[in-house]
């Protein structure tokens, strides 16, 4: 099939290349002509495991393209997808202003019927939107189909080939069938693709972001409620994840969630609820949790060190919202690290994939180091923020010797405090 994509960042790169892999000819097309120059080297702008040597593999198949003429890749292409930002709104809203963009210039574009989708996470009603925003500028026949994506970063490769469930929003029941054989390549295994109206597909993502992002809170504010008895978290949330109810996914206590879905789609659902007079008391404080878990880690080093951290050396592993990405949007380290600066704490950072990144956030403020036992040199503590694997089995021995004083924060509770306190360390964990 000839497909479109709109867009190459996080969704539009993935999809086109995941597109691609099962025999498509995909065209990408972004306005950013640097991007477009990096990509046709095959360099790809993120991290993502597995993701550039797709892109490679496919470009050099001839399966794969990039360019900034939109109107040349939607007059060759059956389906265009959608795949551009929708950045919140200073008041939790969804910024739908490159969405609605893009489809007046699909609609211009266009020389026979074509399949327009929305890719990009988009509020309940947009669907609706597009169709008449592309109504306007053409005479060509259309279909308006919302896909919404379920991709993990750090899995999305995964996620995309071998899917939970498609969920397709369509009321034309010839764009239905074709969404349905473009994805079924990827559904063989049994995953259900599951056809519904777009008000309906556009919710689904929401609702699944939102209802983890609940999942998570709430567990963080058990582990806080185990801090204040003496329980253990760990025991409680095994216990609770063995409930075939409820699941042992997303349980896992730390210092907030992070990244580019969860806050953003939280904060939309709780907008667009409200535009209809509902007030979504659960998402309220669901954020209002997460905001407070991002300083949890700083009141626990606050209480052992003092109110002031001047002349202390804290090192921080980890800056990325969640392993295996180099994204720190709403990342739980910045408010952290920050914090800590304001206090007067001098920061030693690591991070396997987010240091570029971090550079462009924290500037000089703080020191980078090349390897994660180099920020330990000299430290007064460590701050585990991201569970990193390479972080799990670090060798104890050598920490404590590089350390100025064996203390340990750690945000994800990727250790034991039995043995942490074995081996010397002072030792601070989530709800343990």
């Amino acid at each position: 099939m000839k497909i479109a994509v709109v867009g190459t960042g996080y969704v539009g790169l993935v999809l086109g290349a995941c597109m691609a892999e099962s025999g498509n000819d995909v065209t990408c097309v972004d306005k950013d002509a640097a991007k477009v120059r990096m990509l046709r080297r095959g360099k790809v702008p993120i991290y993502e495991p597995g993701l550039e040597e797709m892109v490679k593999r496919n470009k050099t198949e001839g399966r794969l393209v990039f360019t900034t003429e939109l109107p040349k890749a939607v007059r060759g292409a059956e389906v265009v997808f959608i795949a551009v930002g929708t950045p919140q709104g200073e008041d939790g809203s969804a910024d739908l202003r490159h969405v609605m963009g893009v489809a007046r210039d699909i609609a211009r574009a266009m020389n026979g019927y074509k399949v327009i989708v929305n890719k990009s996470t988009v509020p309940v009603g947009t669907a609706e939107k597009v169709r008449a925003v592309v109504r306007r500028e053409t005479t060509h026949p259309f279909s308006v189909v919302s896909n919404p994506e379920f991709l993990k970063q750090g899995a999305a490769v995964d996620d995309f080939m071998k899917p939970d469930r498609v969920v397709i929003g369509a009321e034309d029941p010839r764009a239905a069938e074709l969404m349905v054989k473009l994805h079924q390549p990827f559904t063989r295994t049994g995953a259900p693709i599951m056809v519904m109206d777009c008000p309906s597909a556009e919710l689904s993502k929401y609702a699944s972001n939102a209802f983890l992002a609940t999942k998570i809170s709430f567990m963080n504010e058990i582990a806080n409620v185990c801090d204040l008895f003496g329980a253990d978290v760990d025991r409680v949330r095994q216990a609770v994840g063995a409930d075939r109810r409820i699941g042992s996914s997303f349980l896992f206590p730390g210092v907030g969630y992070g990244g580019s879905c969860f806050p953003k789609d939280v904060k939309a659902v709780m907008k667009f609820s409200a535009d209809k007079k509902y007030d979504f008391k659960i998402l309220k404080a669901v954020d209002a949790v997460n905001d407070s878990q991002k300083r949890v880690l700083v009141k626990k080093i606050e209480a052992h060190f003092g109110a002031s951290l001047k002349g202390k050396t804290i090192a921080v592993w980890g800056l990325a919202f969640k392993p295996k990405t180099d994204d720190m949007r709403e990342a739980p380290s910045v408010p952290i690290i920050e914090a800590l600066l304001a206090r007067g704490a001098k920061v030693q950072a690591y991070d396997p994939e987010a240091m570029t990144v971090a550079k462009g956030i924290f500037g000089a403020r703080i020191t980078y180091s090349a390897r994660n036992y180099d920020a330990l040199t000299g430290a007064d503590a460590l701050a585990v923020i991201t569970e990193w694997q390479e972080f799990r089995e670090p060798d104890f021995v050598r920490i404590k010797k590089l350390m100025r004083t064996p203390v340990v924060f750690d945000g994800r509770n990727i250790y034991q405090p039995d043995q942490m306190k074995a081996q010397g360390f002072t030792y601070f964990s989530i709800g343990r």
